[in-house]
């Protein structure tokens, strides 16, 4: 009868779930603890903090789950003689035999407590060494000692096996995995995703930000895995990271916390140096955390805090072109030097429980995030020509958990709300300087930001979602079968530019600059059209998970999931009639006859697979994604297990991207060039080309005068209408141990990335080439208007990882702990994964595979924590890295290479900068970070804490501009010589002192 009701159940659900519109499903941070015991017996698990309760039976052959646990310490009993306290982590499923004659247990602790305050009870914590999955588990003991540069929670991935946190030279910091980009990530809070359906960065309002996504202090505890995650994750390809925040107990506790510095606690950056002066600079952080019981046992609150005021420095460096700066005009050279970044963050995030009955637990939380900061200030981009970014996140869960005997259910209600509003910093002309000798390469912007840097992107709307766990079903094992569904209804919106700012283009050579711009580039705005897009996403997904314990050996984690997603933005979209009018009328370069469609034909552009009706695209469907792994416990006793797993997972195309096609023909940023005062000719024969008036140089009207207000004559964007979803095929095989105290785990990683959006140059010669005496068809564009631009999917990674780690993990009897993590990358990709623009081939297909600029060769990680005498802890972290190798097109003015073009896609790594301890120049990037923290004890569970950090102890430079020297010989290219520039850009910080002095009770 039992598996017919469950075998009824999951077919209903899923003939309901596959007749309802668009779906995605959810991603629990709560734990399952599931083992033998005594048949027939009750299972009871109490939160010895929150005095929740949760029960449940074995079957007849003594087999029990409890899903759906918060992570934390528990008193677990099956009766008599087999009580057992134990300690949960996030997301994790946990083995426990509730025998009379209980096995030895593991090492005592309550380091990974995830509630607020520990509670002092000692507690065996349970590893999770029976799944397939690849990663790691941070817990609140490495939170709240391993150094750290900034209260990004974020930043303790990086000692899980490929995973990577950086912190750029603008002080933005991003987490990747492997070697595809940062938007390939998804972060779930809570069982919530976060991610960023628009913008760049994997997690809503994390691109190119220097704030954090969520206060710190409400982070209990989170989980990575790099690959091969159970079927119920979604909207991603690469990493997954799932935290839980804390909640409040049954005893009061809080905790409040101020942390600083200043440019006089920091060593000089490499600009400073060449200038000879440091760009004042601070940081201040500061917060608090409350906690505790309303009605005790039932129900609970938690609020908490954080702000950020920072001001950091950054460079101003010209472009790659050696000595090009000295070429500048006065003025210009000015700019180049160190500069700064004021950045305002404020975080709230508040918690309401409830638990009514042993069965039931209702849950409503809030989180705010709202900064304020300057950016696009560095590299070749002086503090003039940066912007101000407003950006506002707001999310609201509620959530509804019900236990039953053999089943858990959870209800998720939410809703978001978050934008990103960068508005120049200046109003006026902007001058951007080029190199003519080397293709007009970028050597400095300055004056006022262009006109795309006016924008407003961003995301909000409603989801619900449902997650339906079976726990007491038997079949050749046991199984714990979950399975559910997500509704999630988004408006996306997307603003490219803003009427404003022109942008004067100077032509330098070594003769210097000259007197009169060669271009203009400017927004001209079409009437009737708007330049704003709008769409209202839907999406839908449905999965189902088996973990089977086929015996006290075998796992098998099975799952499959289905998404869907309706975008209307896209699917609706009609191609202008003047746009396809022109594609099939006379090219006006070819024999009389002779369509420009013909021509595209000819160079295997179809034009139709881009032609919009309105009615003939496609929406994402058919997203099937098998996840199957398995685990092998050697002797049955969790000491040395070997898992692996195959699994395909699915992504989403950024709408940043798909939008283009419609707010670029709404207000289009055009070029026009001017004819040289001294040869009456445009700039590399650049048209439309008119005489040059200084008029122009007095408002925006006179240059949009030169042009009609239309798009004719107008770049035209087109997307294709068969897009396909950016997907990952994840493969692994490792094994983990325990020896000792010691939790190590090897493991093989495969991971190939497809689908990745890109936009090509879609111009075509009459007999349908693309290259021709070295250069492209860029005066080939639609008859009547401009270049044609289309977007495809077909950004490629291709990514074999090894990943060693090692730990060591903190108890409070022993004293101390440790990490080592050691990851070997080789990685190659068709396209830089930073980019979505491609116009150095013919397609994306007919790139190269290079050396990919995402990953280095080789990483380590090391931290440790050891508590010293007179309440004092100290820790250290080691970060050493090879040097990630750089992306770039390489040029040959004597070189032609097969397809016509002088240049060539390349992939190159720097020499590295420097050794440790041993070696020679090894390293791209070196740091050493220490802590030490010293507790003072005030009685009444008062304890007052004095901190500070040492970040960079050795004040390593990190370099991270690259300067490329091509070379050839007799018609042949020489390997490239690359760099780092000496005086350019660090990532991370130099060594830098910061303090910290806090409350907790």
């Amino acid at each position: 009868m039992k598996k017919s009701l469950l075998a009824s159940l999951i077919a209903g659900s899923v003939a309901t779930l596959a007749a309802a519109p668009d779906i995605a499903w959810a991603q629990t941070a709560n734990a399952t603890l599931r083992g033998t015991g005594p048949a027939n017996v009750q299972v009871t698990a109490r939160n010895v903090a929150t005095g929740a309760v949760r029960h449940t039976r074995t079957g007849a052959d003594g087999s029990y789950a409890l899903p759906g646990l918060q992570p934390g310490t528990y008193q677990v009993d099956a009766g008599p003689g087999t009580e057992r306290t134990v300690t949960l982590t996030v997301a994790s499923t946990a083995t426990l035999n509730l025998q009379a004659a209980p096995a030895a247990p593991a090492t005592p602790s309550v380091a990974n407590a995830a509630n607020l305050g520990a509670v002092s009870v000692t507690a065996t914590t349970l590893q999770e060494v029976k799944t397939s999955e690849v990663g790691n588990t941070i817990s609140l003991h490495q939170i709240r000692t391993i150094p750290q540069v900034s209260r990004n929670f974020l930043e303790f991935a990086d000692t899980v096996p490929g995973m990577v946190f950086q912190v750029d030279s603008s002080g933005h910091t991003q987490l990747r995995g492997g070697a595809q980009n940062t938007s390939s990530v998804n972060v779930y809070i809570d069982g919530v995703g976060q991610k960023s359906y628009v913008k760049e960065g994997g997690v809503s309002g994390q691109f190119n930000s220097q704030g954090n996504p969520f206060p710190q202090l409400a982070i209990g505890e989170y989980k990575v895995i790099t690959s091969n995650y159970k079927a119920e994750y979604d909207q991603i390809s690469s990493a997954a990271v799932t935290a839980q925040t804390k909640s409040g107990t049954n005893d009061f506790h809080g905790e409040v916390f101020g942390r600083y510095t200043h440019d006089a606690f920091r060593a000089r950056t490499p600009a400073e140096d060449a200038a000879g002066h440091k760009t004042p600079s601070h940081e201040k952080e500061y917060g608090f955390a409350l906690g505790g019981p309303i009605i005790r046992d039932k129900m609970h609150f938690f609020v908490t805090y954080e702000a950020k005021r920072f001001d950091t420095p950054v460079t101003i460096v010209p472009g790659s072109v050696p000595g090009a700066a000295s070429f500048l005009p006065p003025a210009a050279a000015a700019q180049l030097g160190p500069g700064d970044l004021p950045f305002k963050e404020d975080l709230y995030f508040a918690k309401l429980d409830w638990e009514p009955t042993d069965r039931d637990r209702f849950e409503l939380t809030g989180q705010v995030r709202k900064e304020n900061q300057y950016d696009n200030i560095g590299n070749q981009t002086a503090a003039s020509a940066g912007i101000d970014t407003i950006n506002n996140d707001t999310r609201l869960a509620l959530r509804w958990q019900h236990s039953g005997e053999a089943y858990f259910n959870e209800v998720l209600l939410t809703h978001e709300r978050a934008y990103n509003n960068p508005t120049p910093l200046h109003f006026g002309n902007g001058q951007a300087y080029t190199f003519g000798p080397d293709n007009d390469a970028s050597i400095l912007f300055t004056g006022a930001a262009n006109a795309l840097a006016t924008q407003k992107k961003g995301q909000k709307g409603p989801a619900i979602q449902d997650d339906l766990t079976f726990n007491d079903f038997e079949w050749h094992g046991d199984h714990v079968i979950k399975l559910g569904a997500k509704y999630k209804e988004v408006t996306l919106n997307a603003q490219d530019a803003g009427l404003n700012n022109p942008q004067f283009f100077y032509n330098v050579d070594p003769t210097g600059t000259g007197a009169t711009p060669y271009k203009a580039f400017f927004p001209n705005p079409v009437p009737g059209l708007s330049p704003v897009a709008t769409s209202k996403d839907k999406q839908f997904g449905v999965y189902v998970q088996d973990d089977w314990a086929v015996n006290d050996k075998l796992t098998l984690n099975l799952g499959v999931r289905w998404d869907y997603e309706r975008n209307p933005s896209y699917l609706n979209y009609v191609t202008p009639a003047n746009v396809v009018a022109a594609l099939n009328s006379q090219d006006p370069n070819a024999p009389a006859g002779q369509t420009y469609a013909q021509s595209l034909a000819a160079g295997g552009v179809n034009i139709n697979d881009y032609i919009s009706t309105g009615n003939n695209r496609k929406a994402y469907k058919g997203e099937v994604q098998p996840r199957l792994g398995f685990s092998y416990d050697l002797n049955g006793d969790q000491q040395h297990v070997i898992f692996g797993g195959v699994g395909r997972a699915y992504d989403r195309d950024l709408y940043d991207y798909l939008q283009v096609e419609q707010t670029k023909s709404a207000l289009p940023e055009v070029n026009v060039f001017f004819q040289d005062p001294a040869t009456g000719l445009c700039h590399n024969g650049g048209a439309p080309c008119f005489a040059w008036n200084p008029a122009y140089l007095t408002g925006l009207a006179n240059l949009q005068a030169l042009l009609a207000s239309s798009n004719t004559g107008q770049e035209v964007d087109m997307v294709n209408n068969k897009l396909r979803a950016p997907h990952s095929d994840q493969f692994s095989l490792g094994m983990r141990n325990q020896v000792g105290d010691w939790n190590t785990s090897a493991a093989v990683s495969r991971i190939l990335s497809y689908n990745g959006f890109v936009y090509t140059l879609g111009n075509r010669r009459p007999d349908g080439s693309f290259w021709q005496g070295g250069s492209q068809p860029w005066g080939n564009g639609i008859p009547g208007f401009g270049s044609l631009i289309i977007g495809n999917t077909g950004i490629q990674t291709r990514t074999t990882q090894v990943l060693l780690s090692a730990e060591k993990p903190y108890t409070k009897e022993s004293g101390w702990g440790a990490t080592f993590a050691y990851t070997y990358t080789h990685a190659k990709q068709n396209r830089d994964v930073n980019e979505h623009y491609a116009f150095d081939e013919a397609t994306i297909g007919q790139y190269p595979f290079i050396l990919s600029n995402a990953a280095a060769k080789h990483r380590f990680v090391a931290t440790g924590s050891l508590d010293g005498p007179w309440g004092i802890t100290l820790s250290a972290k080691l970060t050493l890295a090879t040097p990630i190798p750089g992306n770039f097109i390489g040029c040959y003015p004597d070189v032609t290479f097969p397809n016509g073009s002088t240049c060539s896609p390349q992939g190159v790594q720097p020499q590295g900068t420097g050794k440790f301890l041993i070696g020679g120049k090894i390293f791209g990037y070196r740091d050493v970070d220490f802590q030490a923290t010293k507790d003072f004890d005030l009685g009444h569970g008062v304890t007052l804490y004095g901190r500070f950090d040492v970040l960079n102890v050795f004040n390593w430079n990190n370099y991270t501009d690259i300067l490329y020297t091509t070379r050839s010989a007799n018609g042949q290219p020489l390997p490239t010589l690359a760099s780092y520039n000496p005086v350019g850009n660090i990532t991370y910080v130099p060594r830098t002192v910061k303090l910290e002095l806090g409350l907790r009770f």
